[in-house]
């Protein structure tokens, strides 16, 4: 059978940077105990670049090509992890989120061209514009969300460079133990043609 697969395209994070974060879940844990909070697994955290949902399986190497296409004469380059905030906003949070700071604009230029790749092997492309962050986070019920949001904000999150040299196609598959992602293909981004 051809089972659809969940995919989606991301940036792995180095052991240090999932140490710093997994430092920062644990402060904001203990500073409020009393949460309603779904921790993402600090190994799982990355950063997404375009999230496909389910495809079939025979559709997966249109993505893989999308990816080599996206990263040729692209050269590795470096952002930023910093900040905190929530999604909607702090006073309705639903989502905690690490801040992505891309001052050089270089991964914007690439979630772009990755998208317009995406579109030409016949994928949708998203319509709201591209948000990078990390999710640490989701909360599901309000009670105690506000003080969560505002507490995570006022912890801060110590800046973090991390040089981009690779995107990932990930397989993610959902069990009662969490999700686990898949490398269905790597994509080393090169300023060669």
């Amino acid at each position: 059978m051809d089972h659809p697969v969940r995919t989606f395209c991301a940036i792995e994070l180095p052991a240090n940077i999932h140490q710093q974060i997994q430092k920062h879940v644990d402060r904001l844990r203990a500073a409020v105990p009393e949460n309603h909070a779904s921790w993402t697994r600090v190994e799982n955290i990355h950063l997404t670049l375009k999230f496909f949902g389910n495809v079939e399986q025979n559709k997966t190497p249109l993505i893989a090509n999308a990816a080599t296409r996206a990263v040729l004469s692209c050269s590795p380059f470096t952002i930023s992890i910093a900040g905190a905030g929530a999604f909607p906003k702090t006073s309705q949070a639903r989502v905690l989120w690490i801040g992505v700071e891309d001052p050089s604009g270089k991964l914007g230029e690439l979630q772009e061209r990755f998208e317009n790749e995406c579109a030409m092997e016949g994928f949708e492309k998203e319509v709201r514009n591209f948000r990078p962050h990390l999710t640490i986070a989701r909360l599901r019920n309000p009670k105690g969300a506000r003080e969560l949001a505002e507490t995570h904000q006022s912890l801060t999150f110590k800046a973090v460079n991390l040089t981009v040299n690779e995107l990932v196609i990930f397989r993610s598959e959902l069990s009662s133990k969490g999700s686990r992602y898949t490398a269905l293909s790597r994509h080393q981004l090169s300023d060669t043609l």
